[in-house]
């Protein structure tokens, strides 16, 4: 019998990321690269370990290969305890009858029989899509000290994007009265951040209860946070005052890592106190030729740049010929951009070749289209290809 944790965190990271297109057409949101060196579910695994929560369950069921690897033992992020840990749950066959995880509740009900295990005092529900620094302790505590069934993390949001978002209105002492899911006309500005912290003995029940409703689709946001407000149960939000981005499009993917090349990022990765962990590859040091020419860039280990690189992320291995110019742009691990090539405001996936003389997407101060060009995992652009600003280019086109 495990020992009884007083918390448990459940990372849901099964997401298609399907408005992200080529970046998930072989792997799960969760696992995209953001900033060089790190993968999008590095940051709720280590605000997980700086919030000493040693027990995680990570969710995954959409083409979880890449994520399980990356995931491994979980030493990365020091959840390789005896006592607890990193474990990965896959849906499952269970009693005879099996199935995916239809919504966000469903992938916590699939797994009642693990959390049981550890009978925590408090669950943490985490989303693997979401860039953030937070100290999961200090929503706990609220939780704890408000006597609540339910907290619900939020952030405050310009009223023109609330409709954008699960919105929680709440009295003055943050106890939430109402909760819409992207209201047309929203009446607060509290947007959940899809971090949520139950009573275990509380949300075990709603869990069940939900699973025998047919016409429910076994989600938090539609149906068990609704159900829990209608019956009368303590529900308060955590209002989280820094920053936090939901990067599910290709346009708030670039934007996030754009945001890391200016003077002052508002994610600020040098943090040592709160340093975010991943699993890093033993690559060697950089090159950087005497002909390149580099600016307001981020270029990690293992690059070779003979080229140009302005205000642009380069994660580990990247290749940058002679004459080519990358501006504006994310270049995953191991791309190579050959000899004259130009790749303008795109994002390109790993193990891609940009041909010799390649144009890839529009230098934005040229008054072109600033639309953002994407080029999936593994593709091979011959020498002199032309790919438009805004075009997507996946392996098999």
């Amino acid at each position: 019998m495990a020992r009884r944790k007083r918390t448990v965190a459940m990372l849901l990271a099964g997401g298609q990321g399907s408005r992200l297109g080529v970046l998930t057409a072989t792997r799960a949101k969760p696992a995209v690269t953001y900033g060089g060196k790190y993968h999008i579910i590095d940051f709720p695994l280590s605000n997980c370990t700086h919030s000493n929560i040693d027990t995680v369950g990570v969710l995954t069921q959409y083409r979880p290969l890449e994520l399980n690897t990356y995931l491994s033992t979980g030493s990365a992020w020091d959840l390789d305890t005896m006592d607890g840990g990193l474990f990965v749950l896959p849906p499952f066959v269970k009693e005879k009858s099996g199935a995916w995880y239809s919504g966000t509740a469903n992938a916590i009900y699939q797994n009642i029989d693990f959390i049981d295990h550890y009978d925590p005092e408090t669950l943490v529900i985490l989303s693997g899509d979401h860039i953030y620094k937070m100290n999961y302790k200090w929503m706990i505590d609220f939780h704890r000290e408000k006597e609540a069934d339910a907290t619900i993390s939020v952030i405050s949001v310009p009223l023109e994007e609330a409709s954008r978002f699960g919105i929680m209105n709440a009295n003055d002492d943050m106890r939430i009265v109402e909760f819409e899911e992207k209201p047309l006309r929203p009446k607060s500005t509290l947007a959940s951040m899809g971090v949520y912290a139950f009573n275990w003995d509380v949300i075990r029940k709603y869990l069940i209860k939900d699973v025998e409703d047919p016409d429910s689709e076994g989600d938090f946001g539609k149906n068990i946070i609704p159900a829990m407000l209608a019956a009368g149960e303590k529900i308060y939000a955590y209002n989280f005052g820094g920053y936090w981005k939901d990067v599910g499009t290709v346009e708030s993917l670039w934007e996030a890592n754009m945001e890391l090349l200016t003077d002052f990022p508002p994610l600020n990765l040098y943090d040592d106190p709160w340093k975010i962990y991943s699993r890093n590859w033993s690559d060697p040091p950089q090159f950087i030729d005497e002909s390149a020419e580099i600016s307001n860039s981020i270029i990690c280990e293992g690059c070779r740049i003979y080229g140009t690189v302005e205000h642009s992320v380069l994660s580990s291995g990247v290749i940058v010929g002679k004459g080519a110019v990358v501006r504006d742009s994310i270049i995953m691990k191991d791309t190579t951009i050959e000899e004259g090539a130009a790749v303008n405001m795109s994002i390109i996936d790993e193990e891609v070749v940009v041909g010799a003389e390649c144009v890839i997407g529009a230098h934005h101060e040229s008054g072109e289209d600033k639309r953002i060009t994407t080029i999936g995992k593994s593709v091979t652009l011959e020498k002199g290809r032309r790919v438009e600003a805004g075009e997507e280019v996946r392996h098999d086109s």
